[in-house]
């Protein structure tokens, strides 16, 4: 498979990075080609999943107060706080990659193959159901086929399937913890509760390595293990689609 590259070194707000997935969904499905974009936020953001009930679950007052970013994606999964990070996203032809579940596993064995480059202990959790949409965090606990490193959950990832093409998009952790979204929901000791029971936490690179992990060395990890044939497109700043619905209130706090 022909993959095309794209990172985003400087930084989008979240509204952007959700339309620019979103149209390498389209045009995936529209050409047949496959997409991996690498990149980080600017300033870091509170995304929510696509079917998440974000009105019920999370403080929209103490989120605007706090000025945080906030983003609701159009694949599905919990809240991530985005801010020490490599995000991935992959947008390429199901046919490519066979069933929901397939597709997962493969793109996570690529991302434990670059993170064990790094000199991380990365494997893949054992099959497991996944929690329902009141569970909390996307970091809670890990769900069959994710990245973990020391029994840990290192990437959090999603994923949404259009026409004969789909989306799975996810946070590589650097640094730092999900600790906004415990600050910003209305169950806040619920949500400890339940990552307590689930006895994983999440964990980051810098915790697992034991030192500063850059972007850009992840960035390589991934690029130089990910497949033989990749073509880096041009260093042209994307720009996202001009109606989007992404950036839209209404979207957000759908539900």
């Amino acid at each position: 498979m022909n993959w095309q590259v794209r990172v985003d070194r400087t930084g989008r707000p979240g509204a952007e990075h959700m339309a620019l997935d979103d149209a390498l969904l389209h045009e995936a499905d529209r050409t047949g080609a496959a997409h991996l974009r690498l990149y980080r936020w600017d300033p870091p953001c509170l995304s929510f999943g696509r079917h998440e009930p974000a009105l019920t679950r999370y403080d929209r007052s103490r989120i605007e107060a706090l000025g945080l970013d906030v983003v609701r994606r159009p694949t599905g999964g919990r809240a991530v706080w985005h801010e020490h990070e490599v995000t991935y996203a992959v947008a390429a032809p199901i046919a490519r990659f066979g069933s929901l579940r397939d597709s997962y596993r493969a793109i996570h064995q690529r991302l434990a193959a670059a993170l064990r480059r790094l000199g991380a202990d990365a494997t893949l959790a054992p099959d497991a159901p996944a929690p329902g949409l009141g569970a909390g965090a996307c970091f809670a606990a890990p769900v069959g086929g994710e990245v973990l490193v020391g029994g840990r959950k290192v990437i959090g990832s999603a994923q949404v399937r259009r026409g004969s093409a789909f989306l799975q998009h996810g946070s590589i952790l650097l640094a730092g913890s999900q600790e906004v979204v415990s600050a910003v929901s209305r169950e806040p000791g619920a949500l400890k509760d339940s990552l307590a029971v689930a006895g994983s936490r999440e964990t980051s690179l810098a915790s697992a390595l034991g030192r500063a992990v850059y972007f850009d060395e992840v960035v390589t990890a991934i690029t130089d293990t990910w497949d033989a044939d990749l073509t880096p497109t041009a260093s042209v700043r994307l720009q996202p689609p001009l109606s989007t619905p992404f950036a839209d209130p209404a979207w957000t706090w759908r539900r």
